[in-house]
C-alpha cells in the first residue's frame, strides 16, 4: 500500500529547501545563452551575438541585481530570501558560480571561435602579428583618427584617481621617468564614439585561400596600447594592462516627493550618466598584483568584485561582426507573414482617407469584428498587424479616440508618428508613457514630450506601480452607437524587438473587453479605485487572487477524482504564493507542465512536493517573451495571454493586464504552440530538481524538433507540422 502523503497542513510548502535561488536561477539562465555560443550546431558569426547576449546580460545583472545586493550588505541586511540565503550569501555564491562560466567563455572565444573565424576569412588579430605596411596604417589611423580623442589621465597626489565611467574599457598605464627612474601611474580610457574593431582596408587585409579574407583588423585598445609614447613623450612606457568596470546603474526615485516626475527622472538619468558605485572590476588574467591592488583600492572595491579574464574584454562589442555581409555564418533570416485575415486589408489614401487603393478589400475594424485575430510575433508581421492598426485608426474619420500604454518603443517609432498623426487629425488621443522602464527611461521622456508637443495627452503612471501591460483600445463611431476596439498583448509596441521577441496579440471588439479597458485607463488617469473587471485579470487589482482561484480550481478537480492540468508559459517566475499553490496541486496530483525561459524558483521533481511538475526552458534564435496560461477546468478549457510573469513585481508593483482567449479557434492555435513547445527537443532545456538544466537531444530514430522552426513553418501554413504534438489537455502519466 503507498504511503500516504503528509497533508499539505503538515508540510510548509514555503520551507526555502523547496525554492531555488533567484540569483543563481538566472546565473543558469545566461548559462543557457552561453550554451549558445558554444554549440558547434551554431552558426558561426551567431554564436559571437550569444557571446556578446551572455556579455551585457552579464553587465545589467551586476548594475541591478548584484548592485542591489551589495547596498543590503552595506546596510546591514539581513533578511533571507526565498531560498534561505542572506544578501551576502547570495553574493559569495553568485561569485563562486559565475567565475568558471567566465573563463569558459573568454578561452572558448580565444581558443576555438578566434581561430573558427580565421578559417572563415575573418581575421580578428592583434597588434604584433601585423605586417609592416599594415602597422603603418594603422599607426597613421591613430595619428589622424585616434590621438585627438583620447586623453591621459595622470594618478598622483596633484592628480586624484580619475572618475570612471560605467561599463568603459580602459587601460591602466605605468610609466617612468627615466632621468629619476620614478614610476607613474595613468589611466587612459578606450573612448567609445570609436569602433571597437578597426578593420584594415581589403587591400592591405590576410588573405584566405588565396582572396582578399573578408574582414581583416584589430581591437582598438591594441592600437593605442601600441602608440603610448604620443601620449607620454619623454618617459619610459613600462607595462599596460586592460581593465573594465560595472557601476550601479538603477534610479532612486522618490515618486511621493517627486512635483514632476519626468523631471525627477530627468534628474536621475543625469546621475546615471555619471554611474553609480562600482559593483565589479574585470581586468586581463596577466595584470600584476601591484596594479590590481591598486585599482581596487582606488575603486573601493573587494578581491570578491574582481574577476580576471584571459584575452579581449567587453566581449559585448562582438556583436559588431554580425553586421557582415556573410549570410552563410547567420541564421537563415526570417520574413514575418502577413496573417492571412489581413492580407486583404485596404489602404486608406492618407489624402482621402475616404477612397482606397484596393477597393474590393476591408478596413482592419471591419475585419476585427467579424472575429477576433490571434497574432504571433516575429512569426506573423507586427508592422501590418499593430502598427497597422494604429495608422489606420490616426487617419478614419470615424475614429473619435485613441488610448494606449507605451513601456518601451524605439527610436524611430512608428507607433509614435501615428500616434501623432491621429492628434493632429483631432482625435483625442491619451498615452500613459512609462518612465521608469528601466535603461529606456531616456527614450521615452524624449516620445514624452514629442507627444505632449502635438496635443497628446501624455500620462507618467502611478505613483509606485510601473504601469507595464500592453494595451490599445480605439473608440469609434459607428453608425447609430460608439464601438470600441482593443489590442492586448504580450509585448511591448517596439517595431524593432518585435522582430527578434516571440510575443503574442489579440485583436477584439468584444464589449466586455473594451468596456474592462475603458475602466483601466480611468484608473491610470484619474482617480478611479475600480476593484472588479468583467474579464480582464488585472494586477495589483484582481490577478493575484484570479490566477490563485485557477490553481484552487485544478486542485479540488484532481481531489474530487478529477483530471487536473495546468500548463504555463512565462519570463520568470519568482512569487512563492504561486509556486507554493503549484506545489500542493502537484500534491493533489494535477499535471503541470511550464515553459519558463529565464528564473525559476520552483524546484520540480521533488519526492512528495512536486513530482506532478516539469519545468523547461526555451533558448533560441528569438526571445521567448510571450505569456501563456493554460488551465484545463475539467474540460472547459481557458486560457490566457498577457504581461504579466508569475513575480511578486508584476502581481503586486506592476500594472498588469491578463485576458482570456474566448474564441474557440483561437484558443486551439493557443493550445498547439504550447504543445509545440513542449515536444522541443533542439532548443529546449529541462530544469531539474538541484536547479540545473539539461538539454534535450533527439532520442534514437527520433527527429529533431525545433519549436521555433515549427513555429515558423506553422505561420506559412504549412500541413502537419504538429500533427505528432500530443494534446495540452492529455494528463502524463
Amino acid at each position: 500500500m503507498a504511503k500516504p502523503k503528509k497533508s499539505a497542513n503538515s508540510l510548509n510548502l514555503r520551507d526555502p529547501q523547496y525554492y531555488n535561488s533567484r540569483e543563481l536561477s538566472w546565473l543558469e539562465f545566461n548559462n543557457r545563452v552561453l550554451h549558445e555560443a558554444l554549440d558547434p550546431r551554431t552558426p558561426l558569426l551567431e554564436r559571437l551575438k550569444f557571446m556578446a547576449i551572455f556579455c551585457s546580460n552579464l553587465d545589467e545583472f551586476f548594475m541591478v541585481r548584484v548592485a542591489v545586493l551589495m547596498q543590503q550588505v552595506e546596510a546591514k541586511v539581513t533578511q533571507l530570501g526565498l531560498d534561505g540565503r542572506t544578501p551576502q550569501q547570495q553574493l559569495d555564491d553568485i561569485s563562486f558560480s559565475l567565475r568558471p562560466l567566465v573563463i569558459q567563455q573568454h578561452q572558448h572565444f580565444e581558443k576555438v571561435l578566434r581561430p573558427q573565424l580565421a578559417q572563415n576569412g575573418i581575421y580578428l588579430v592583434n597588434y604584433i602579428e601585423l605586417s609592416d605596411k599594415q602597422r603603418t596604417y594603422l599607426d597613421n589611423y591613430y595619428e589622424e583618427q585616434i590621438f585627438p580623442v583620447i586623453t591621459p589621465l595622470a594618478v598622483d597626489p596633484s592628480h586624484p584617481f580619475p572618475y570612471i565611467s560605467n561599463l568603459s574599457l580602459n587601460l591602466a598605464v605605468v610609466v617612468k621617468n627615466p632621468d629619476t627612474d620614478e614610476e607613474f601611474f595613468a589611466r587612459v580610457k578606450v573612448p567609445k564614439v570609436l569602433p571597437r574593431f578597426l578593420a584594415l582596408p581589403p587591400e592591405l587585409g590576410m588573405t584566405h585561400n588565396g582572396k582578399p579574407a573578408h574582414w581583416t583588423g584589430i581591437p582598438l585598445e591594441q592600437a593605442i596600447a601600441h602608440n603610448l609614447e604620443s601620449l607620454f613623450p619623454g618617459m619610459t612606457i613600462q607595462e599596460y594592462h586592460t581593465f573594465r568596470i560595472t557601476r550601479d546603474a538603477d534610479l532612486e526615485v522618490e515618486e511621493d516627493e517627486a512635483d514632476d516626475l519626468l523631471i525627477a527622472i530627468e534628474q536621475e538619468l543625469r546621475k546615471r550618466r555619471v554611474g553609480g558605485n562600482p559593483v565589479r572590476l574585470e581586468i586581463q588574467s596577466q595584470t600584476p598584483q601591484s596594479v590590481r591592488s591598486r585599482l581596487l583600492e582606488d575603486l573601493e572595491l573587494d578581491e570578491i568584485d574582481c574577476y580576471e579574464v584571459e584575452g579581449l574584454l567587453g566581449l559585448r562589442d562582438l556583436m559588431y561582426f554580425m553586421s557582415l555581409p556573410l549570410p552563410e555564418h547567420k541564421d537563415r533570416p526570417w520574413q514575418a507573414v502577413v496573417p492571412s485575415r489581413l492580407q486583404r486589408i485596404r489602404e486608406p489614401n492618407p489624402n482621402n482617407p475616404q477612397v482606397h487603393d484596393v477597393e474590393d478589400g476591408k478596413d482592419i475594424f471591419t475585419v476585427i469584428r467579424e472575429r477576433d485575430i490571434l497574432v504571433h510575433h516575429p512569426y506573423q508581421s507586427f508592422s501590418s498587424s499593430v502598427v497597422k492598426f494604429i495608422s489606420s485608426a490616426a487617419q478614419d474619420p470615424d475614429v473619435l479616440a485613441i488610448k494606449m500604454t507605451l513601456y518601451r518603443t524605439s527610436g524611430d517609432s512608428p507607433i509614435v508618428n501615428a500616434l501623432i498623426a491621429a492628434a493632429e487629425n483631432g482625435k483625442q488621443v491619451s498615452v500613459l508613457v512609462e518612465l521608469k522602464a528601466r535603461f529606456d527611461e531616456e527614450n521615452n521622456i524624449y516620445w514624452a514630450r514629442r507627444l505632449e508637443s502635438v496635443g497628446v495627452h501624455v500620462v507618467y503612471g502611478l505613483v509606485g506601480l510601473k504601469t507595464h501591460c500592453k494595451t490599445i483600445l480605439i473608440v469609434r463611431r459607428e453608425k447609430d452607437r460608439i464601438r470600441r476596439y482593443v489590442h492586448i498583448g504580450t509585448g511591448n509596441y517596439n517595431h524593432k524587438t518585435a522582430r527578434l521577441y516571440t510575443d503574442l496579440g489579440l485583436f477584439s471588439c468584444r464589449d466586455e473587453l473594451g468596456a474592462d479597458l475603458t475602466d483601466l485607463y480611468n484608473y491610470l488617469t484619474g482617480y478611479s479605485r475600480q476593484k472588479s473587471y468583467r474579464q480582464l485579470l488585472v494586477a495589483p487589482v484582481n490577478m493575484r487572487d484570479r490566477f490563485l482561484a485557477l490553481i484552487r480550481r485544478e486542485i479540488e478537480n484532481a481531489q474530487n477524482g478529477l483530471s487536473g492540468r495546468i500548463v504555463a508559459k512565462m519570463n520568470s517566475l519568482v512569487d512563492s504564493e504561486i509556486i507554493a499553490s503549484l506545489y500542493e496541486a502537484s500534491r493533489a496530483g494535477v499535471q503541470i507542465d511550464l515553459i519558463i525561459r529565464g528564473v525559476c524558483c520552483l524546484r520540480p521533481q521533488l519526492k512528495d512536493i512536486s513530482e506532478n511538475i516539469r519545468v523547461i526552458s526555451i533558448i533560441g534564435s528569438f526571445l521567448e517573451h510571450s505569456r501563456i496560461y493554460y488551465f484545463y477546468n475539467n474540460g472547459q478549457e481557458e486560457i490566457f495571454i498577457g504581461s504579466a510573469d508569475w513575480m511578486p513585481r508584476n502581481l503586486d508593483r506592476r500594472v498588469e493586464a491578463i485576458t482570456p482567449i474566448l474564441d474557440i479557434d483561437i484558443a486551439k492555435d493557443l493550445q498547439e504552440i504550447l504543445g509545440i513547445m513542449l515536444a522541443d527537443n533542439r532548443l529546449a532545456w529541462e530544469l531539474q530538481s538541484n536547479g540545473t538544466y539539461i538539454q534535450r537531444r533527439p532520442g534514437d530514430n527520433c527527429p529533431e524538433s525545433n519549436s521555433q522552426k515549427a513555429l515558423m513553418a506553422m505561420a506559412l501554413g504549412s500541413n502537419g507540422v504538429a500533427s505528432n504534438i500530443e494534446p495540452i489537455s492529455a494528463v502524463r502519466n
